[in-house]
């Protein structure tokens, strides 16, 4: 007699372990996963050496490297969702080679002023924004576009490979651009970058469309609307909604509080601040390759709790003295943010109907992202008047409020609809394994 219920599920699991890799074993999985971890690196390196050229321009300003970050994600607030609606109504695999083509001339352009020394602070704004702009379709239609790249029992796996390949970018990438930066300077490394959007293109030019598993989409209009209208109509959704909101609000703006730390507290050279970058991106990466056995819907209790354990770590990092207690932490804090985010992550993904996914995945990446732009500027403004210590212990105080207030609304209690009966529900009943797709 076939087993079933939980000893399928303990099977599942074993194997799950036993095989962490296993979605690498599709080919369009496979080719993807690997541009993407060129093409990663090679953005956060573009992060380094930009941030490291805002600071060279304006004497080390917390408020004008705020304005920057806020620049580069507003365009996520504006128009995400609307990205999310093309990724649901035209050919996925499309608009990602446009994308990631405009994004590699962009950083060519800017590449070409920074080397011939007529780089401003006018530029960096303009390019920031212009790269926000192509992000908002990039990003939702990157995340959703994994849902086609493998078979259902496999999309757990796949949004946690994507996670790791990401980290294992965000290490390679930084402590790269560290090395050039003293070798070469800014320019070389946001040409490095450029040149590698190419490792996408021609990932995706690879790709087999016939193998693609692709849904059929809705007829008539594809309508924003009618995302969030799924999206307000599913209580087991909303509340990890809104603990990625308070916290990306408040405790993800490592993009602007990491160089200050390195450069305003520890007077750190190029090469220590992408030592800090790097150690916090190896928790990530740790914590990506500890979510690969996942098999089934995080529960709502989980992701709160994550995001009080991120809180805490990150309000440590402020008030710890001495820069090897800090490193310790900053790997910690890696760990548990991608924690988080990968729990809230598949708490969305993995009840999320097909039809949906890519405005519900836009709606996502617009509160995670979206709300850099006011985080940026007030955590900027916080750590100007009061030093990068109280940016980190803001944050993570605020991270934690944020848990606590999600505790005691018992958030444990507005799960989905009983096992195998969630309405619109990607993933299949309760003895099977649920699916989900995505990298934070």
């Amino acid at each position: 007699m076939p087993r079933s219920g939980p000893a399928v599920r303990r099977t599942v699991t074993a194997d799950a372990r036993a095989h962490p890799f296993r979605a690498l074993g599709i080919h369009n999985f496979r080719q993807f996963a690997a541009g993407q971890v060129v093409s990663v690196a090679g953005t956060w390196m573009m992060v380094v050496a930009q941030d490291w050229l805002v600071l060279e321009l304006t004497g080390d300003s917390a408020t004008a490297l705020g304005t920057v970050t806020a620049l580069q994600f507003t365009p996520m607030l504006l128009f995400t969702l609307h990205g999310g609606r093309l990724a649901d109504r035209y050919d996925k695999r499309v608009l990602l080679l446009a994308a990631n083509l405009v994004s590699g001339l962009l950083a060519i352009l800017l590449a070409a002023l920074v080397l011939t020394g007529t780089a401003g602070l006018t530029d960096v704004h303009v390019f920031a924004f212009c790269l926000g702009l192509v992000n908002a379709i990039e990003v939702p239609t990157r995340m959703a576009f994994v849902g086609e790249l493998v078979p259902p029992h496999l999309l757990p796996n796949a949004s946690a490979l994507s996670a790791a390949y990401f980290n294992v970018a965000r290490v390679a990438g930084p402590a790269a651009a560290g090395l050039l930066l003293t070798l070469l300077g800014t320019g070389w490394v946001m040409l490095v970058n450029a040149l590698s959007y190419l490792a996408t293109v021609i990932a995706l030019r690879r790709i087999r469309p016939a193998e693609l598993l692709r849904t059929a989409r809705a007829a008539g209009r594809t309508r924003v609307v009618d995302g969030l209208r799924y999206v307000r109509g599913r209580p087991d959704l909303m509340v990890p909604f809104a603990l990625v909101a308070g916290v990306g609000l408040f405790g993800l703006n490592f993009q602007l509080t990491l160089p200050l730390l390195a450069k305003t507290v520890f007077h750190a050279d190029a090469s220590s601040f992408g030592l800090l970058t790097t150690v916090f991106a190896a928790g990530s990466l740790t914590a990506a390759f500890f979510t690969t056995a996942r098999t089934t819907r995080p529960s709502a209790r989980l992701v709160t709790v994550s995001a009080l354990v991120f809180g805490a770590l990150e309000a440590a990092v402020g008030r710890v003295p001495g820069y090897p207690a800090v490193v310790v932490l900053l790997f910690l804090t890696g760990g548990a943010s991608l924690y988080f985010a990968q729990a809230a992550n598949h708490r969305i993904q993995l009840g999320c109907a097909p039809l949906y996914r890519g405005r519900t995945l836009a709606l996502y990446a617009l509160i995670l992202q979206g709300s850099t732009p006011l985080g940026a500027l007030m955590v900027g403004y916080v750590a100007e008047a009061h030093g990068a210590r109280s940016a980190f212990v803001v944050g993570g105080l605020a991270s934690l409020g944020t848990g606590l207030a999600a505790l005691c609304l018992r958030a444990g209690r507005a799960g989905p609809a009983p096992a195998g009966k969630t309405p619109g529900a990607v993933g299949p009943t309760a003895d099977d394994v649920r699916t989900g797709n995505a990298r934070p």
